[in-house]
């Protein structure tokens, strides 16, 4: 029987009083659902951190009691151990596609996260340098690009390489060496099968072309890709460019805002938002990324500046023209392309992709495209790879734990080229290998695509270089 309203908890009855918390605010809009709860325990299979740890602490059930806790006053948002399990929680969102209720378990976790940061309860070192870099950094476009173009200049002068090869990163510490590892796994490694394949006519595809510039869209660039994946956005462009649809990229775009809000800094968020939506304009023009994080992002702006006066209209609107680069192209209609050889390929779900744009199988399309692919089906495609944003250098140990899964399975189906749909998953999948001796390509669907393209000689020009 439904709950009456003298039965509910008194932070339900006490709401409406003063200025809601952030997290009474997340909580009273998920009321119903959560009431609906049966305790049917799928969220905890579906959990990585649960089926780690073993703890229900650690689970969505047992996070979303502890922020109840906190609501009615029963612990202290500055406890130890609110902080430590909603730390812990990858933020994958897988919970959300098991949930019977449909509860919207993201935007619980980024209210109480807000919570903890407020009330500045986290220890210092790595979280003070992260508030520090996501306030004086991330909201500062020049100093951004500035700190990127020093990444790459560390990655492409091969002083990571050297430093993981003599093992020196390693003695200084292995927080330090995977860091330079997820920097050095996202240089654009040659394919190996360049050359190999003829050029084939390209196949019909089942859906129709459309007229060339009748459809056109704005390419959200995500500021990690465009850092150290350009060549991921060129191969965007051009394969949209094949398929009939033109694409520009507004100058004034910032990031999307997904760090900040999965650290808790909300209005951070909010900021990123607001020059996002400003710089994409009014109009019905798809904005297309390649980043499941970043599209999860930005479809979730609706949410975000649902309080806003001036924006929220706009918000929702904005969120609504959001497609992830394999949803563009089954709306549109997309071409095969030629073999590119037989070496053994994977696909991964981005969990934000799955979970967040429900656009993975739209991403996978780009692989059926490609004519003879050895394709391999990698167990659990769907369950969190640990990297989840920042959260492998705060949560190590367990980031690791996960991850470790992801390889064996990896390594399980045979595959020495895998494909995942955000920079993210690429990276930490990809340090995770070369720290573990694998022998693994990583790159995005379009990626592969786009070699399909280029071997089919769909493109007018050279492709050039990147």
């Amino acid at each position: 029987m439904k709950q009456s309203w003298r039965q509910l908890p008194s932070f339900m009855k006490n709401m409406a009083s003063a200025q809601p918390s952030n997290l009474a605010t997340a909580l009273k809009s998920e009321e119903e659902k959560i009431l609906a709860c049966v305790h049917c325990g799928l969220c905890l299979e579906a959990c990585p951190t649960y089926i780690v740890t073993g703890d229900e602490n650690d689970s969505p059930r047992g996070r979303i009691y502890l922020m109840r806790a906190v609501e009615e006053g029963r612990l202290a948002v500055g406890s130890a151990t609110f902080a430590s399990h909603i730390d812990r929680c990858l933020g994958c969102r897988a919970c959300e596609s098991a949930c019977p209720a449909g509860v919207e378990y993201g935007q619980l976790l980024e209210a109480a996260r807000a919570e903890i940061s407020r009330a500045q309860t986290k220890p210092g070192g790595i979280y003070s340098l992260l508030r520090f870099v996501l306030k004086h950094v991330w909201l500062k476009p020049k100093r951004l690009r500035a700190a990127f173009g020093l990444a790459r200049f560390i990655r492409d002068s091969g002083f990571a390489r050297v430093l993981l090869h003599i093992g020196l990163a390693r003695e200084i510490s292995s927080e330090f060496e995977f860091g330079l590892a997820l920097l050095e796994s996202s240089t654009g490694a040659p394919s190996a099968r360049a050359g190999r394949m003829p050029a084939n006519r390209p196949q019909d595809a089942g859906a129709p072309l459309q007229d060339a510039g009748a459809t056109d869209a704005l390419l959200f660039k995500g500021c990690v890709t465009e850092g150290l994946f350009q060549r991921v956005n060129a191969a965007t462009t051009r394969v949209l460019a094949a398929n009939g649809c033109k694409t520009q990229a507004p100058a004034r775009q910032v990031c999307c805002g997904a760090l900040h809000a999965h650290a808790g800094e909300l209005e951070g968020a909010r900021i990123l938002a607001r020059q996002n939506i400003d710089a994409f304009g009014v109009g019905d023009e798809a904005v297309v990324t390649n980043a499941g994080g970043c599209g999860a992002m930005l479809g979730s702006y609706g949410h975000l500046l649902a309080d806003d006066q001036k924006y929220a209209d706009r918000a929702r609107a904005f969120s609504a023209r959001v497609r992830d680069i394999g949803q563009q192209l089954e709306a549109s209609g997309f071409r095969n392309g030629a073999a590119i050889g037989v070496e053994r390929t994977t696909y991964d779900a981005s969990c934000h992709l799955l979970h967040g744009q429900h656009a993975s199988n739209a991403s996978l399309q780009m692989l059926w495209a490609i004519p003879n692919l050895n394709f391999a089906i990698l167990k659990d495609s769907d369950v969190c790879c640990g990297g989840a944003g920042v959260y492998n250098l705060l949560e190590p140990e367990l980031s690791e734990e996960v991850l470790a899964e992801k390889l064996k399975n990896i390594q399980d189906c045979g595959a020495t080229v895998l494909a995942t749909g955000n920079a993210g998953c690429h990276m930490q999948i990809a340090a995770g290998a070369r720290l573990a001796g694998m022998s693994l390509r990583v790159c995005h669907p379009v990626e592969l695509l786009d070699e399909s393209y280029q071997r089919a000689g769909l493109y007018d020009h050279a492709r050039p270089h990147h």
